[in-house]
């Protein structure tokens, strides 16, 4: 009954980071919209991407890196087995610890843009415009990292007292500043306007944070400290998962410097690979990304209890509950790739070329899905034990076999064989976490897990029977945008429901939990 009442909280928090990243991923579509149409995969819209990969990399290594790898379990700790003084010191070392990390990042990247971009982007430098406009952008971007560490800290915090609203609300103020920024600012002053978008949405990101910290009791000190004994510890987690995401981050920067060499993967796979990866990343987000974040601080919570049983069902429960959603959302994607991507982007600026090659990066990104989620998760249930470095040692074998597979895939296959090589190296890291994680801490569970997969296969199966018929039905014909808009949305909500159903006739254990806890609140509101 105790595994049942924690999981039901962790579905409500799941869904509480859900909604907040729904809306959030609704902007986002309208901003990638925005930026597709006004500045398609040309010179303007790989310079923003290239520039606004750089802060964002240094941001996963020492920001929202920190929160997952120190700051959460970490504070986790202290707050369940400390006093209140104790919790907020630590909490204010933290804090200067970032400040200085972050702003002295945020300087150097300023100085040496010129070196990042011909690092990051060789493609670049046979047309010196392209070269030029993405220095600069790089260089209006890099403070940016100071503003989103503080968010990231921010949302270590108040989710180590489970609250989770306002951190998941960040990304909204970020796609709405953007998106204003795209329609007032860039028509007068170009791809510059969205930078200052980028730059104010951080501004107000950091803001919405400070009330809710407040409440909880955080004070600033005018005693600036570096020194605490946990300074140390907090250095021994951060440091691999800083180099972990550095890994992972450097297999996305090859992805980029392999992009940029348009003589081998066509003009515009810079964006074409930004442009897919937001969508696959969508499913990751909407659910994913929200189940880590609820799932940590409970994991963290069992770790320090050193409750591995409660440990090791939160690891399954999440794991199952990351191939009830993603199996069939991948399934989806690589079905209807081609029409998502022409019926959101096909105008402006944004041509058919653009279609093919952001479509077929869609495609072979698709396949990776569940080891995306998947690899989320296991992560989680390392930091929980404080460790990091096991991550960064199959972060690394997975950047080695996705060099060595772009490599050989993005000759044939162009942008998609380095969307590929993603996917299978993904898959990859993903076994060898599973696999070590069962012989650090015992089966998790891998017989149900795995009953729970093919249940999933197929219910999937009867939903992608259901999805290419409708897609040559609905999605063929050449009709006014919102229509097929319409009826895009008509696919995917169809393709949802039949899905359900299948998956309920399987009787995929999840499924059969959401239904029976929406059947009883029905039934609740009706006694009443």
């Amino acid at each position: 009954m105790i595994l049942i009442m924690t999981n039901k909280k962790l579905i409500r928090s799941t869904g509480v980071i859900s909604s907040a990243t729904i809306l959030s991923r609704i902007l986002g579509f309208a901003r990638d919209v925005l930026i597709a149409g006004r500045f398609g995969t040309g010179i303007y819209a790989d310079a923003f991407w290239v520039a606004f990969r750089l802060p964002n990399t240094l941001r996963d290594m020492v920001g929202e890196g920190a929160t997952d790898a120190a700051i959460v379990p970490i504070l986790t700790e202290y707050r369940h087995a400390r006093t209140q003084k104790e919790y907020w010191d630590v909490a204010r070392v933290m804090l200067n610890l970032m400040l200085t990390v972050l702003i002295t990042l945020s300087v150097l990247g300023v100085v040496f843009a010129p070196i990042l971009v011909r690092v990051i982007a060789p493609g670049f430098l046979n047309d010196p415009e392209k070269f030029n406009i993405t220095v600069l952008l790089t260089r209006m971007m890099f403070p940016y990292i100071l503003l989103i560490g503080m968010v990231a800290y921010s949302k270590g915090v108040l989710n180590s007292f489970h609250y989770f609203l306002t951190p998941a609300l960040a990304p909204v103020i970020l796609n709405t500043t953007m998106i204003l920024a795209l329609i007032f600012l860039c028509p007068i002053i170009g791809i510059k306007g969205v930078i200052i978008g980028v730059l104010v949405g951080g501004v107000f990101q950091v803001l919405i944070q400070i009330r809710p910290l407040q409440g909880r009791g955080l004070r600033l000190s005018r005693d600036f400290k570096l020194a605490h004994p946990i300074a140390k510890r907090i250095g021994k987690l951060l440091l691999p998962r800083a180099v972990g995401a550095g890994v992972y981050q450097l297999s996305v920067l090859v992805d980029t410097i392999l992009a940029s060499l348009s003589k081998i993967v066509g003009a515009g796979g810079v964006s074409a690979l930004q442009y897919s990866s937001r969508l696959v990343q969508l499913p990751v987000a909407v659910f994913g990304i929200s189940l880590v974040t609820a799932a940590l601080p409970k994991m963290s919570k069992e770790a320090a209890a050193k409750d591995i049983g409660a440990l090791r069902n939160t690891i399954n429960f999440s794991l199952r509950a990351i191939f009830t959603v993603m199996i069939p959302a991948a399934a989806g994607l690589i079905i209807l790739a081609r029409p998502i991507v022409s019926i959101l982007f096909q105008r402006g600026e944004f041509t058919a070329y653009s279609t093919d090659i952001t479509s077929s990066a869609l495609f072979f990104y698709s396949f990776g899905l569940v080891a995306y989620a998947g690899i989320k998760i296991l992560v989680s249930g390392y930091y929980s034990m404080g460790d990091t470095r096991t991550p960064v040692k199959t972060a690394a074998i997975s950047l080695a076999i996705n060099v060595v597979l772009n490599l050989i895939l993005m000759g044939p296959l162009k942008v998609g064989g380095l969307a590929l090589a993603t996917s299978i190296a993904a898959s990859i890291n993903f076994l060898i976490l599973y696999v070590l994680l069962v012989k650090r801490i015992g089966d998790i569970g891998t017989f149900k897990i795995f009953i729970t997969f093919l249940k999933v296969c197929a219910a999937t199966i009867v939903m992608v029977i259901f999805t290419v018929f409708s897609d040559k039905i609905f999605l063929t014909r050449q009709l006014p945008f919102f229509i097929l808009v319409g009826r895009l949305l008509m696919v995917v909500v169809g393709s949802g429901v039949v899905y359900t159903i299948s998956a309920y006739i399987t009787r995929v254990e999840n499924v059969h939990k959401l239904w029976k806890l929406l059947w009883d609140g029905r039934k609740k509101k009706d006694e009443g």
